[in-house]
């Protein structure tokens, strides 16, 4: 379970991290869209920050996740100008590729290749479980 303050680092690194891929270091990319940023976890000390990056599901996502491991040392130290007032000491990064659109996108598909027949229709006079009176209220305690 993490903290408040893990949390409130997490979130910050979040949206930093998201404004320096897209705003500060395009060129990383080739004009190309940058990752997003799906999830930040800090370690208790808020030395270490693993980054789990949203890529699409089309493009390389080893090249694309090598590249941005690659050029860890240059995000950081973009990071570290946009943070340097908010947080003492700047996380050293792990970037991770976060697989769950691509899991997402194949549970649909498992999904929709089920077949489920709808369920049989119930007789009016039968009394089901759901089909209960209410309780009536109660006004006091021995009643």
């Amino acid at each position: 379970m993490e903290s408040k303050r893990q949390q409130k680092m997490a979130s910050l690194l979040q949206q930093e991290l998201a404004a320096v891929l897209q705003r500060d270091l395009p060129h990383l990319f080739g004009g190309g869209l940058a990752p997003s940023i799906s999830l930040v976890k800090m370690t208790p000390d808020l030395g270490q920050a693993r980054v789990y990056l949203s890529l699409l599901l089309g493009t390389d996502a080893d090249a694309r996740l090598a590249l941005v491991r690659d050029s860890a040392r240059e995000i950081r130290q973009a990071l570290a100008k946009r943070i340097r007032k908010t947080a003492r000491v700047v996380p050293e990064l792990t970037f991770f590729h976060d697989d769950s659109a691509a899991y997402a996108a194949h549970m649909d598909g498992v999904l929709g290749q089920l077949h489920i027949p709808p369920a049989p229709p119930s007789a009016p006079d039968a009394e089901g479980p759901g089909d209960l009176p209410a309780p009536r209220p109660r006004l006091f305690k021995g009643e």
